[in-house]
């Protein structure tokens, strides 16, 4: 797969310590046919990461759920163009994900537009079960052609 920008910096715990921390890693990304941005990751959860159970947080899922979203918008955007914030976002989770299991992580863009992004990512389980998916929208930055920020 083509890739417009190389990002191979941000893989492993994404630039966010707190990513690897809790047992995740982005390990492949890249533009698809429509120049829409993608990311696959793996996550083994760690201690820190769940409730005395062995359950993972909600709120871990929604960490990694977001930080893949925002990685596979910036794998689709050119040159210094990159996500701002992250205007809305919707988690789901369908399973419980534990600890001593292993997780795929997945990214996509749904949709770019100029001032904005569409994003869903999905944690998977070893049987290919969907445990927790998000939807998400994020607000982009892209520096104009004279080199200045543009004001959004």
């Amino acid at each position: 797969m083509a890739r417009i920008k190389d990002m191979d910096r941000w893989l492993g715990n994404g630039g966010m310590e707190l990513i690897g921390t809790v047992g995740a890693s982005f390990d492949d990304y890249g533009v698809d046919g429509e120049d829409l941005g993608w990311v696959g990751g793996s996550f083994q959860p760690a201690q820190v990461a769940c409730n005395p159970h062995g359950v993972v947080q909600a709120g871990v899922h929604g960490l990694l759920l977001d930080a893949a979203m925002n990685f596979a918008i910036n794998a689709a955007l050119p040159g210094r163009a990159r996500t701002r914030a992250t205007l809305e976002m919707k988690v789901e989770t369908m399973r419980p994900a534990m600890v001593g299991e292993t997780y795929r992580l997945r990214g996509e863009v749904v949709r770019l537009a100029r001032q904005v992004a569409y994003a869903e990512a999905s944690v998977i389980d070893e049987k290919d079960r969907l445990v927790s998916r998000s939807t998400g929208t994020f607000l982009l930055h892209r520096p104009s052609d004279e080199g200045t920020s543009s004001s959004l």
